[in-house]
């Protein structure tokens, strides 16, 4: 984001933010995509895991419970989400790290020898520099062969999953989620230097069809595929 950055609340508007974690669960078929997400994170012990716009942790929570001991870390600009986020991780009893930044502000990890990094519905809601800027610092932050795991709204292949994501538009605005619609997070994926860039699964929801990704970090000669 340019000049002085801001964000792209919870549901697009600050007040919709109590409503989100519901939202989310009744209109992306949530626990369906963010369940096949984890089986291809696949966590283990000994990985470093940053979870990029990590909202309300939903996400790290996930991580973290099936595999206690990997270090996850939670990254959002949103200091109410990040709240509801350390609560969540209270109560259930979970040592997850929760940081206030950007996208673009995971580079600062980069010496914590991170493994995986993954982020969930937080692409479609940001402007394309910081789409770039963002894939570029979590190329940089992760180790080599290190893997990169994102699940958002891609390419909206039909006439009706297109209607279906006019929803999302309505509340995050066309400007941002238009690109993901075309399904330009492979393209900018495979610019930002990452290596072996997949697009994994499809999965319909009634916003619109979730694509989950997967990319590794190549070894320092920066090889492309």
């Amino acid at each position: 984001m340019t000049g002085e950055r801001s964000f792209t609340p919870a549901l697009g508007h600050a007040a919709l933010t109590p409503l989100y974690d519901s939202a989310i669960a009744l209109m992306t078929r949530e626990q369906r995509w963010r369940e096949r997400l984890l089986q291809q994170i696949s966590p283990h012990a000994r990985d470093v895991i940053v979870d990029v716009g990590c909202g309300t942790g939903t996400l790290a929570l996930m991580i973290k419970r099936a595999t206690p001991a990997a270090t996850v870390i939670g990254l959002d600009p949103d200091p109410e989400v990040l709240s509801r986020a350390r609560l969540r991780a209270q109560r259930a009893g979970l040592a997850i790290e929760f940081e206030q930044g950007f996208a673009r502000d995971v580079a600062r990890f980069a010496n914590r020898g991170v493994t995986k990094v993954v982020s969930s519905l937080v692409f479609h809601q940001v402007p394309m520099d910081e789409k770039r800027a963002a894939l570029g610092a979590m190329r940089t932050m992760l180790q080599t062969h290190g893997e990169a795991h994102i699940a958002d709204y891609g390419l909206q292949r039909t006439a009706l999953m297109r209607a279906l994501f006019a929803q999302v538009q309505m509340l995050d605005g066309k400007e941002n989620t238009t690109p993901n619609a075309q399904g330009v997070l492979t393209q900018l994926m495979t610019e930002a230097g990452f290596a072996n860039v997949v697009e994994t699964a499809v999965i319909a929801t009634p916003t619109g069809s979730i694509s989950l990704y997967r990319a590794v970090r190549p070894n320092d000669q920066g090889t492309r595929s």
